[in-house]
């Protein structure tokens, strides 16, 4: 039903010491990713919590030694899933007083709508001090949707690319597609998706034609897996500096619905 993974993505600044406490919880679209602007996610989406955890014990040479556990409870407060502490090492380079950590929540497809919550505890091995977080959510009935929509390097191993990049870079858009409908005939989807990039400057967009994705299951054989959760990607490759907005749109034509998905980035000159 549930898979979680407590990651220590970005250990940006620990402090020297002082009260331990965990601070700006907030969902992104993937590691490094922007942030969510609710905390609703469809069935099949990842939940990536990013929080700041500061008043960490720092050893001369800019050691940290802490902790990660998380838990999951339904409504009734019910454990759902529960993760043991994981140990985790950085070394401060850049001095400051926090480090930026991530626990991932992956909400399988036989997963129940309904509200949650996310606990995470933080243990300063260190300095000996614990401290915990508690963050609500709610999974949502399944419908038409994008769900893991991240922004990722063009490698082997996909690795999370955070929404500020400089021009000659290459991204991927990655993302899914849930709660479309089959055909009744073949039981295979028929999707079809578009990706603009709307330039902010002046809310046109930046190409002429719109790329698009057609996803005809009678023509390409969906495998069963990929029948609920339909994983897919645009490549992004970024000439220019500027703000833009990424829009997706998806339209299943057996159902004829549409749902649309945006995501912002940001393209700065290396000056």
């Amino acid at each position: 039903m549930w898979a979680t993974l407590a990651l220590s993505a970005l250990t940006l600044t620990p402090s020297q010491g002082g009260s331990l406490a965990i601070k700006n919880p907030r969902p992104t679209y993937g590691i490094l990713g922007q942030e969510r602007k609710d905390k609703k996610l469809l069935i099949g989406d990842v939940l990536t919590l990013a929080y700041d955890v500061e008043g960490l014990q720092t050893q001369e040479d800019g050691l940290v030694k802490y902790s990660i556990s998380m838990e999951l409870l339904d409504k009734a407060g019910k454990s759902q899933f529960k993760q043991e502490a994981q140990d985790y090492e950085t070394v401060n380079s850049l001095g400051g007083n926090r480090v930026t950590a991530f626990s991932v929540v992956e909400i399988r497809t036989d997963t129940k709508p309904g509200d949650y919550v996310l606990k995470v505890t933080i243990k300063d091995r260190l300095g000996n001090a614990t401290r915990d977080l508690s963050y609500p959510f709610e999974v949502v009935p399944a419908t038409l949707g994008f769900v893991q929509c991240t922004l990722a390097y063009p490698d082997r191993e996909y690795r999370p690319a955070p929404p500020i990049a400089a021009p000659g870079q290459a991204y991927w858009v990655n993302f899914a597609v849930v709660g479309f409908e089959l055909d009744k005939k073949n039981s295979q989807p028929n999707l079809s998706v578009e990706m603009r990039i709307i330039d902010t400057a002046d809310g046109k967009p930046t190409l002429a034609k719109t790329p698009r994705l057609d996803v005809d299951g009678a023509k390409s054989q969906i495998d069963e897996r990929w029948k609920k959760v339909l994983p897919l990607q645009f490549p992004l490759q970024l000439n220019r500096p500027g703000r833009f907005v990424i829009e997706m749109t998806v339209k299943d034509n057996i159902s004829n619905k549409t749902a649309k998905q945006t995501l912002e980035f940001t393209v700065q000159e290396t000056r």
